[in-house]
């Protein structure tokens, strides 16, 4: 899965290395400053997914797609995304994304969609998209705090379609709670108590209202527990293929199959593989998680715990993407000690010296783990519309990167308040 992006929003020439495309790996991370285009390339990135997904399930037809004006009005209007079609300072907006279905290209104000596979282009009706992974996309915006701090957030006019999503599947996650759930931070736990609608947060002699908790927990709590229960459910379905359809899905899926058994062309054993092929589209079998800020309002030892449990539901499938937008260095020197763990494991296994396993999974669960491979982390500039991926030394990202160089620039800001104290 790769995107390309030009001139979009506060994106000016984009990538500048790879052809200019965008590479999302198993762990995709976007930093910068504000306004410099990360939650854009992260809410494009969304919104293509399930475009492709759509295609590949049958919620439309390729030509629903391609009517002028439709990608601006239908679908980046749900991330308010709209207005960064607009021409910029740096030209016309180019955009294209690359699935395992489907390609699907704008530029010059037309939306193009062609199945891709390989070198070769098909038509929409093909199947190209067999092996296909249908996935469940969630996009966690960083507004999420807001829906932990209110009492009845369903009795909140929202006006972000994304938030509202958020809030459906929050309120789903809440209901599928069984008891209590031990969450990784602070030794505390959650319970939801149904008759009353109230999620209970617990901790060493105290118990508290989700609502009257710090800003930390309500932003990490709707996180976690969202993330938890897609990526549980998708785990399910991938291991029982026998979910509940929707009712417009079951609706298709009835077609599908008169269809199949209408056609006198297939024999019984055709037939039977054509029904697999049908089935596998409407069980989710992916779980794409796209989070804002993991790391808003917690500690640092909190943020790790956070990214240990998103790297955790991540590993669960090995067709799921976790894709993070972030301002703390913590992040992403935590994620340098997923992947030397990953090297460090690798020779625990090749020396033979068993014993020392257990102390490398009490620094870095196994969940954890990162291979160098399956991880990209792109610098958004603020100042002139570029993206850069950072380069690794021997697996690891580098940390001459714009978080840590802050870091630094406190260090050397302090160095000087010193020289002048001196002088005094």
């Amino acid at each position: 899965m790769r995107l390309f992006l030009k001139n979009f929003g506060p994106i000016g020439p984009g990538l500048s290395d790879n052809g200019g495309w965008i590479d999302f790996k198993r762990v995709t991370v976007f930093i910068g400053n504000q306004g410099a285009g990360k939650s854009t390339v992260a809410k494009l990135f969304s919104t293509f997914s399930w475009m492709e997904k759509a295609l590949v399930r049958g919620d439309y037809e390729k030509k629903w797609f391609e009517r002028k004006g439709r990608l601006k009005s239908q679908f980046l209007t749900y991330h308010r995304l709209e207005h960064y079609l607009e021409s910029n300072q740096w030209g016309d907006a180019e955009i294209e994304y690359q699935g395992s279905a489907c390609s699907i290209r704008y530029a010059g104000g037309q939306l193009s969609i062609t199945e891709y596979a390989g070198d070769r282009q098909m038509s929409i009706t093909e199947s190209g998209n067999q092996g296909y992974a249908l996935p469940q996309v969630m996009y966690v915006p960083a507004e999420r705090n807001f829906i932990a701090y209110v009492r009845n957030p369903r009795e909140l006019k929202l006006s972000s379609d994304a938030l509202k999503e958020f809030l459906t599947a929050f309120e789903q996650a809440k209901h599928s709670l069984r008891g209590v759930m031990r969450l990784p931070i602070n030794q505390s736990e959650i319970e939801y108590d149904k008759l009353n609608g109230i999620l209970n947060l617990k901790g060493p002699g105290h118990k508290l209202r989700l609502t009257d908790a710090s800003s930390g927990f309500q932003s990490f709590v709707p996180l976690y527990l969202v993330s938890e229960y897609l990526a549980r459910t998708v785990q399910e379905q991938s291991q029982l293929s026998q979910q509940p359809m929707s009712a417009d899905e079951l609706a298709r899926f009835k077609q599908g199959v008169e269809s199949i058994f209408a056609n006198p062309t297939l024999t019984d054993e055709q037939k039977r593989a054509a029904l697999s092929v049908l089935s596998a589209r409407f069980n989710k079998t992916a779980f794409i998680n796209i989070v804002e800020e993991p790391e808003q309002n917690l500690f640092p030892s909190s943020q790790w715990d956070i990214l240990k449990s998103l790297l955790a539901f991540n590993s669960q499938g090995p067709h799921n993407r976790l894709v993070l937008t972030t301002h703390s260095p913590y992040i992403v020197n935590y994620l340098s000690l997923a992947i030397q763990a990953r090297h460090v494991q690798q020779r625990i296994v090749e020396s033979g010296r068993t014993d020392l396993q257990t102390r490398l999974e009490e620094i870095v669960p196994p969940t954890a783990l990162l291979a160098p491979d399956d991880v990209a982390i792109y610098q958004c500039s603020e100042r002139d519309g570029s993206i850069t991926r950072l380069p690794c030394f021997e697996g690891i990202p580098s940390d001459d990167n714009v978080l840590n160089g802050w870091l630094r620039t406190g260090n050397e800001l302090f160095d000087k308040l010193l020289e002048l104290e001196e002088a005094i």
